[in-house]
């Protein structure tokens, strides 16, 4: 019998594209109940918003109606980016004991910890598509302006210490500018002449009576929302176990006041890989070191006994992060 092989080609492609379409509608039928059976619903929940929030020692009132729902949007960004924000909370338990003495010393409120947060969610290899840089995000300019190296070799924004001093010089300036915390938090985003022309236009001091660019707008909403989720994370649907934080890792500096002619060799020499001296001393940016001026330089060199993972060396900044 002749067979007519193109309608038989037909007849076995409509077949299997029958064949496939039943599967997959059986496998989304059976997660769709699944999910239904075990209360996953995608819903979510309205936060409840406070009748004030404070930020170094001011009391901000959130009766107005545009004050809350500019809080109410940040509040539910961080709420419901359950990934990021969990990440925020675990990197601040290693960078908020290092950041609060030196906003101490200097005399800035310790408040300004949850700038920084905000301003690059405390990954130290920041740097945003306009090249700011480290977890202050300074500009090249602006960190060269105070007294950071930028170079092709170091790059001191990335130096959590430095970077941190340098930040607390400019907040210095701009609370000596505007006699105002919030209006110095706002400047850190947009620039101490921006705002002043702002007020000057606006006629008006407070930085929240100000129509200001949506960015500088949401940028002091996002500092007093994540500081009021961090005050207690629960309260927000964030539970981290203790040994899900990461640990402290202990170090000694090396001091080197000479060039350096390749970076892998010198961390070899202490026993560590060159990715592991970049993780330690971000702010090495190149493969060499060219210290025409003999520039001392202090490189971290990490514990060995301290880089595997033990619970036990874990230390929680706040107890009520933990969830046992």
């Amino acid at each position: 019998m002749k067979i007519n092989h193109c309608f038989a080609d037909h007849l076995l492609c409509r077949f299997f594209s029958f064949t496939v379409i039943m599967v997959i509608s059986v496998i989304l039928l059976y997660y769709s109940s699944l999910g239904n059976a075990q209360g996953t619903s995608p819903a979510a929940t309205s936060l409840d918003i406070p009748d004030r929030v404070e930020f170094a020692g001011m009391v901000i009132p959130l009766n107005r109606y545009d004050m809350r729902e500019r809080y109410d949007r940040e509040q539910l960004s961080f709420a419901y980016n359950p990934a990021s924000t969990t990440l925020m909370i675990k990197r601040a338990n290693v960078y908020f004991p290092i950041i609060e003495p030196i906003l101490k010393e200097y005399g800035i409120p310790n408040d300004f910890k949850y700038l920084a947060l905000v301003e690059s969610h405390f990954n130290p290899r920041a740097i945003s598509s306009a090249k700011a840089a480290g977890i202050w995000q300074f500009m090249p300019e602006t960190g060269k302006q105070y007294d950071l190296e930028v170079s092709d070799d170091i790059d001191e924004r990335y130096h959590i210490i430095k970077s941190s001093r340098a930040a607390c010089r400019y907040l210095q300036d701009a609370y000596q500018m505007f006699g105002n915390w919030i209006c110095a938090a706002a400047s850190y985003n947009t620039g101490m002449n921006r705002v002043s022309r702002q007020q000057q236009l606006q006629l008006t001091q407070n930085c929240f009576d100000m129509l200001l660019v949506d960015e500088t707008s949401r940028y002091i909403f996002r500092i007093l929302a994540i500081k009021e989720i961090l005050r207690n994370p629960q309260k927000y649907g964030f539970h981290i176990k203790r040994q899900h934080f990461y640990p402290h890792i202990g170090f000694y500096e090396v001091a080197v006041t000479e060039s350096v002619s390749n970076w892998a060799e010198f961390a070899r020499n202490f026993g560590i890989t060159y990715a592991q001296l970049k993780d330690f001393n971000i702010w090495i940016r190149g493969n060499k070191l060219d210290n025409k001026t003999n520039k001392l330089y202090e490189i971290r060199i990490p514990r060995r006994e301290d880089m595997h993972f033990d619970p036990k060396r874990i230390k929680v900044y706040q107890e009520n992060w933990v969830v046992d």
